[in-house]
């Protein structure tokens, strides 16, 4: 049996000072696309956050140009995903001496890009039988569950 195997690189922007909604509305555009069509879809898209996420994956596709030699021409982005970083808090002066706090949200960008052209097949047939992949398969079945039916808190008088 053939398995295959990957290869990625990624590129991680953290703590860049922006929303992690709006820079979501981005990334959802450019997820799965390839490297020069992204390129083109952040310089033309009107949202803040394209800039950031551009140099992403720019950086991306030079890490995998240094690290893989890999063409630029054969990049995907396989994942990209934007997680919440801290709030950084500051307190504006206001009238009376009084002041207000004001939230300035940061967020980590992670950029995953993947060579399709070096995309490698293992023979597992050939392997023993420590050597092989282990496939963690879990086994669920379903159930109905009625809540309105079962007799529960609502029908007790």
């Amino acid at each position: 049996m053939l398995n295959k195997r990957t290869t990625e690189v990624y590129a991680l922007g953290q703590h860049i000072s922006m929303s992690a909604h709006k820079a979501r509305r981005v990334i959802d555009q450019i997820r799965g696309r390839s490297y020069e069509e992204t390129l083109m879809i952040l310089e033309l898209m009107p949202y803040r956050a394209c800039y950031p996420i551009f140099k992403l994956v720019y950086s991306a596709a030079a890490n995998a140009s240094f690290n893989m030699g890999s063409n630029e021409v054969n990049l995907v982005i396989s994942k990209a995903e934007v997680n919440e970083g801290t709030i950084v808090k500051r307190l504006k002066p206001r009238a009376r001496g009084r002041s207000f706090a004001i939230q300035k949200p940061t967020c980590h960008i992670t950029i995953v890009m993947k060579d399709i052209s070096l995309d490698e097949y293992i023979d597992t047939d050939s392997m023993t039988w420590s050597q092989k992949p282990k496939s963690k398969k879990k086994h669920t079945t379903m159930s109905y569950y009625d809540m309105y039916s079962n007799g529960g808190t609502w029908d007790k008088k």
